[in-house]
């Protein structure tokens, strides 16, 4: 097949959360597969000051309407391996700038106009460079109106560009909302600014229309598609998803294991196998010792994440005195809503040998978290899939995570089958945070229990061919 994706982040190349792993692992194991893949991004300053894009080559020049004006672009192509081309779309009035949405924790002002642009550029791109897809999938709220696009494009040249569209949600709380006034720049008739267009509340949500224009809507596990269709989980979009429901699939992620496999992580002071975990040990020692925090024969509870009220982070604040009283030790790394920054760098000054807390992003201090850690928190208030679990596990760290979403479907919990458990869940509240803690110094308490509850996480397979099959098998029976 031809498939084609469309996204605002793939790793390495661009990355501030999950989104980017999966184009990047999804596309890699696609081409794997013998599938053509390309995918478009945005020409960000990181990909056209990167040592790649001096190889790229200038395929074709864009001029897209925005409102009352036409707007130049470039197009770029990338060959990142066998089967699979990037596409970078250069405009740098848009998109040269260190940070992908915003700055300072605010979204840029000039969101709206550069990915309703940016959806425009690349159906237009598609049409210039002639790529007659199979399979057009475009990922989140910043490619949320291309499927609509590609159609109207169609009917415009009388050209067929793609035969099935698929729009993936990854996390429906972020859903491209502007005021109406922005809907002049889709220059679309106004009959698409309607209940069962893209208007949502006297505003516009480019995500709606992802899931309105789209031929089927993939989301990031199969507990997450039924959670969406529900008041608590849906964000406002149950309605418009319900309608849509017979075409909507949950597909869980897999991880990269061409990155995160601890035999061969070069980012870590030790490597590390199931038959071997020495070097985990070693891991665990240069983690505290990196961060000033006391040996222990208690547990070590790691956690890296954006710090957002959907991770959870309140519920852990909640329970912090557990880790100075009971002589454990917390590690946190992320950064995001500074009042939680402050809230956790305060326990971090006053127990300075329990916790650390780095409000940093590093790829490589993820990795040492993930191996150095004896179980990884996830207490998460909704989580679409979730990455950092699957990680974890095959780290040898059991998770102890919250109950919905993607965790419920990827964590077997120890209590419920001691014979295939691989961590623990819980309600994402204060109180089975708390009881989930307990119960995790209690097994670590008991050696032999906690080897065979991480010795089942390290043995799942959470590779991308399992995912990407999946991929592969309903593009094949949508076309």
């Amino acid at each position: 097949m031809k498939i084609i994706h469309a996204a605002s982040e793939m790793f390495p190349h661009m990355k501030t959360g999950g989104l980017a792993d999966v184009t990047g692992s999804l596309c890699k194991s696609l081409s794997r597969f013998g599938h053509d893949v390309s995918i478009f991004l945005p020409g960000y300053r990181k990909i056209i000051e990167s040592p790649e894009f001096a190889k790229a080559k200038p395929k074709v020049v864009l001029h897209v309407e925005l409102g009352d004006e036409y707007l130049r672009g470039e197009i770029y192509a990338m060959p990142l391996g066998k089967r699979q081309t990037m596409y970078a779309i250069r405009r740098d009035e848009f998109f040269d700038r260190s940070n992908p949405y915003g700055s300072f924790n605010r979204d840029y002002d000039d969101n709206d106009r550069r990915f309703i642009w940016y959806c425009k550029a690349i159906v237009e791109g598609m049409r210039l460079l002639d790529i007659k897809a199979d399979v057009f999938n475009c990922h989140d709220w910043q490619t949320g109106l291309a499927p609509l696009f590609l159609r109207v494009a169609e009917e415009e040249y009388n050209t067929s560009l793609a035969l099935k569209t698929f729009f993936s949600i990854h996390n429906l709380a972020f859903q491209g909302l502007f005021p109406n006034s922005s809907f002049r720049y889709t220059n679309l008739p106004s009959e698409f600014n309607e209940l069962d267009g893209i208007e949502f509340y006297e505003q516009i949500s480019l995500i709606k229309g992802g899931i309105f224009f789209s031929d089927k809507i993939i989301t990031v596990s199969r507990n997450y598609a039924k959670e969406i269709l529900t008041p608590e989980f849906g964000c406002g979009m149950e309605g418009a998803l319900n309608t849509r429901s017979s075409d909507l699939i949950g597909i869980a992620n897999g991880i990269d294991t061409d990155v995160w496999d601890p035999s061969v992580d070069d980012r870590l002071p030790a490597k590390y196998s199931l038959s071997n975990l020495e070097g985990k040990r070693a891991c665990r020692s240069h983690l505290l010792r990196k961060l000033g925090l006391a040996e222990t024969d208690n547990p070590v509870y790691g956690i890296v994440c954006r710090l957002t009220e959907q991770k959870g982070v309140d519920i852990l604040l909640s329970q912090m005195s557990f880790f100075s009283k009971r002589d454990c030790r917390l590690v946190v790394l992320g950064t995001g809503d500074p009042k939680y920054e402050r809230s956790l760098k305060r326990w971090a000054k006053t127990h300075p040998d329990k916790i650390a807390v780095c409000t940093v992003l590093n790829e490589a201090m993820s990795h040492l978290v993930e191996a150095g850690s004896d179980y990884y928190l996830m207490p998460s208030v909704f989580e679409p899939c979730g990455l950092n679990q699957m990680y974890s596990q095959r780290y040898g760290t059991p998770p102890l995570a919250s109950d919905v979403g993607g965790l419920h479907d990827t964590i077997v919990d120890f209590r419920q089958d001691a014979e295939g458990g691989s961590g623990l869940l819980f309600e994402p509240s204060e109180q089975a945070f708390r009881n989930a803690l307990e119960e995790s110094l209690s097994i670590y308490g008991m050696k032999s229990e906690y080897e065979k509850m991480q010795a089942n996480g390290i043995k799942r397979d959470f590779s991308w061919t399992n995912a990407a099959k999946e991929y592969e098998a309903l593009y094949s029976e949508s076309i």
